[in-house]
């Protein structure tokens, strides 16, 4: 659903990158850290109903109520504004997988999966129109040292909590697990999927086939024993 949406609303338009794309000061009072929320917001906004060839500061400081001096005080172009919408999403879902994989019902392999699979679809579709844009974006943006950190906290998070419940060679099922579901929910989108929660429960049946799962979610009896020790 991302991908198609991006096609559709970026297929004529080409960022050019323009450094710098880091912030120009980070909020470190209550109303800057307010007003930062506005404009990034803004730029959300802006994103989501005409996309990238929509996407200018002016149009972002006129959405957010404020001058245009005010919002180069904090974002030096809209690649720094896009940058900082892309690192609030990551972190969005580094925080859900985090929280699932230490909450007190992750004991349960079955909850912990049905966790880790609401965060990802979560990620990907919760403000779909969004995702396509950044995701769009993301390809010409200096990140790629970035991306790959974020991958490896990703798929460490996911191995960890695979193998305290004895899932064998953890680190390569966080990573076929995740291409299982990004795979699955990116067909979905191409075509034309609305029904959120087919997808979800499909995407569970899939992943717990991986890992030897009963349709309850309760691990069969082998890999129960060895959970237990």
């Amino acid at each position: 659903m991302v991908r198609a949406i991006a096609h559709i609303s970026n297929s004529h338009f080409m960022v050019r990158l323009q450094k710098p794309i880091e912030a120009r000061k980070a909020p470190r009072q209550a109303r800057s850290a307010a007003t930062v929320e506005i404009i990034l917001e803004a730029s959300a906004r802006i994103l989501e109903a005409g996309g990238l060839a929509a996407f200018t500061t002016n149009l972002v400081a006129e959405k957010a109520g404020i001058s245009i001096g005010s919002l180069y005080q904090y974002f030096p172009g809209k690649e720094a504004l896009m940058v900082a919408l892309l690192r609030r999403k990551r972190q969005e879902l580094v925080t859900m997988l985090e929280e699932a994989a230490e909450a007190p019902r992750a004991g349960d392999l079955g909850t912990l999966i049905d966790a880790f699979i609401r965060a990802a679809l979560h990620h990907q579709f919760q403000r779909p129109r969004l995702a396509a844009s950044l995701e769009y974006a993301e390809r010409h943006l200096p990140l790629d040292e970035e991306t790959e950190a974020l991958k490896a906290r990703i798929a460490s998070t996911v191995a960890r909590a695979l193998a305290a419940h004895g899932i064998p060679d953890a680190a390569t099922a966080a990573r076929d697990l995740a291409a299982l579901t990004r795979g699955m929910a990116d067909t979905a989108g191409l075509f034309g999927e609305t029904d959120m929660a087919s997808l979800e429960a499909r995407i569970r049946r899939a992943v717990r086939g991986y890992l030897g799962l009963n349709p309850s979610g309760a691990a069969d009896d082998q890999r129960s024993e060895k959970s237990k020790r």
